[in-house]
């Protein structure tokens, strides 16, 4: 693709965010990354594309902005854990609606009119049925859900009274890495569950699953599993489409199919070839029991399509990378 557009990424040295500029950058686009390194990784994204600031300061980022001509902005600079939010909740208001209040602040004084916001399934709390809808009441039930829905609030106003366009992404469970090995989850402490089946292989420390009484076919939760990469692409497609002029909205970003916690156990076991020592404990505070994505509207709106919406894709990606760097 002969493409220069600029975008700026927030956020861009992290889990999500540097898979997302290495597809922008293998796409021909011209990105610039802008993170404070708190959750992000130096050895994530090219150094050249790299501009050490946090998000609160919004005088450098308009700057930046304006130096760099950006065209869009794509914002993952968050804070992501749920039971973290649930004891801190005023880090998670400061950071993730502060922030991005700051951001959007930014954008109207270098002029920048489009946005993609990763937005989060936390939103919709614990849904009445399932897969989820995106007209389904938003209704989160922790700090870190209520935070994504105060930016998508802040976006609504600032499309109808700025005119800038944005989409939000609600995504289900990144999970997976860079099928190359390059990158991958190096959260610290780690909370997503592959990696930390994985650690678990390799360390031979049994992982804790946390409830095994739901009302699910194995009593585990169940969670929609969605390969970084794909949902790095969806990030692409909702540039493209507010850069050509489509209009604002909201998309679940997941493969629409639901598996249990025990299933992915077994899905390690298979790719890796080792049992996976785990013990059972209590359910965890704010964990709804199941969270499929119905993701028909990007599919139709915005023509994505998961590349790799198998488990064992999922799996043998992130086993690929956590060998990788126990190397």
């Amino acid at each position: 693709m002969g493409n220069s557009r600029k975008i700026l990424v927030t956020g861009g040295a992290g889990y999500i965010g540097s898979h997302t500029v290495r597809l922008l950058l293998e796409q021909g686009y011209d990105v610039a990354v802008v993170d404070d390194l708190s959750k992000g990784y130096r050895h994530n994204v090219p150094a050249s594309r790299l501009f050490k600031l946090n998000i609160a300061e919004t005088g450098a980022l308009a700057e930046l902005m304006r130096q760099t001509a950006c065209e869009a902005v794509i914002h993952f600079a968050a804070f992501i854990a749920v039971g973290e939010s649930m004891r801190e909740p005023e880090r998670y208001f400061a950071n993730n609606v502060a922030g991005s209040l700051s951001l959007l602040t930014a954008m109207l004084q270098a002029r920048v009119k489009h946005i993609v916001f990763s937005s989060t399934a936390a939103v919709y709390g614990n849904p009445h049925a399932t897969p989820i809808l995106e007209t389904f009441p938003i209704q989160p039930v922790n700090p870190y859900g209520e935070s994504k829905v105060m930016v998508e609030t802040l976006l609504r106003w600032f499309d109808a009274i700025h005119g800038v366009t944005s989409v939000c992404l609600r995504y289900f469970n990144a999970s997976g890495a860079d099928p190359l090995g390059r990158l991958g989850e190096e959260h610290e402490p780690e909370t997503h569950l592959i990696p930390l089946l994985l650690r678990a292989v390799i360390s031979g420390e049994p992982v804790t699953i946390f409830g095994h009484d739901y009302d699910t076919p194995d009593g585990t939760c169940i969670r929609d599993y969605i390969h970084v990469d794909d949902l790095a692409q969806a990030h692409i497609l909702a540039v493209e489409h507010l850069v050509g002029g489509g209009r604002s909205g909201q998309f679940n970003v997941g493969t629409g199919v639901g598996h249990t916690v025990l299933e992915i156990v077994r899905a390690v076991e298979e790719v890796t070839g080792k049992k996976v020592p785990y013990v059972f404990g209590p359910r965890r505070e704010g964990d709804p029991p199941s969270l499929v994505a119905a993701s028909g509207k990007l599919r139709a709106e915005l023509g994505w399509e998961p590349r790799y919406a198998d488990l064992r894709s999922i799996v043998t990606h992130a086993w690929g990378f956590a060998r990788k760097r126990k190397g």
